[in-house]
């Protein structure tokens, strides 16, 4: 069905019945976003996203009908862009899949015309290339990862509630979901800090959300 209609929106449309073919497919062609669902065969979802994402940023939308928390933040956690819940409107998937595409593509091509970089310690993110250094050592993140940082960046001095953050990063209307902010943030420290339990960078201000650190 979801084939069928992202077919008539001009999408090129590939599928695979199991995990293990899903594996060799995402690693025969390129793709510019996977939709995922847990509950397939030989591999689980959780598995072959934890596959693509050992070498691959492409965006990850789950379909699932597990629809608790828990699930949630697990499949965010490995690495997922989005998490739809089954069932869902065709349209609903649409508008997602459109959103992280429109997202990855320009962080692919660094479009704008910003400042080149914003440096904060040994950090120094380039907004024209979208890349992310350390030290010097190039860090790989999603387009999300790199959105949410890119944001507190140019902001140093802002403090951004869950709700603000997940308004401008996801361009949706925030429903109280905070998964999705809570495990972006928290991968993003496992890249970027020295310490993610004692961040510097991405610095937790209790009750209100999430600013750069001084």
């Amino acid at each position: 069905m979801l084939k069928n209609f992202l077919m008539t929106e001009n999408f090129e449309v590939e599928t695979a019945c199991d995990g293990e073919s899903a594996c060799e497919l995402f690693f025969r062609q390129e793709f510019s976003l996977v939709l995922l669902d847990l509950m397939i065969p030989k591999r689980s979802g959780m598995e072959v996203m934890k596959i693509i994402r050992e070498s691959s940023t492409v965006p990850i939308i789950i379909l699932s009908a597990k629809d608790t928390d828990s699930d949630k933040t697990l499949g965010l956690g490995l690495g997922a862009d989005d998490y739809i819940t089954k069932p869902f409107s065709v349209t609903e998937v649409l508008a997602r899949i459109k959103a992280n595409i429109r997202r990855s593509t320009q962080y692919a091509s660094g479009g704008g015309k910003e400042a080149e970089t914003i440096e904060k310690g040994s950090l120094i993110i380039n907004l024209n290339d979208y890349t992310v250094r350390k030290n010097g050592e190039k860090i790989d993140l999603t387009a999300k990862e790199f959105e949410i940082l890119k944001l507190l960046m140019k902001n140093p001095k802002k403090v951004y509630t869950k709700e603000q953050i997940y308004s401008l990063i996801w361009n949706d209307v925030y429903i109280g979901d905070e998964n999705a902010v809570n495990v972006h943030i928290s991968r993003l420290r496992n890249k970027i800090e020295d310490d993610p339990r004692n961040p510097k960078y991405v610095v937790t201000v209790w009750g209100i959300g999430y600013k750069l650190g001084d």
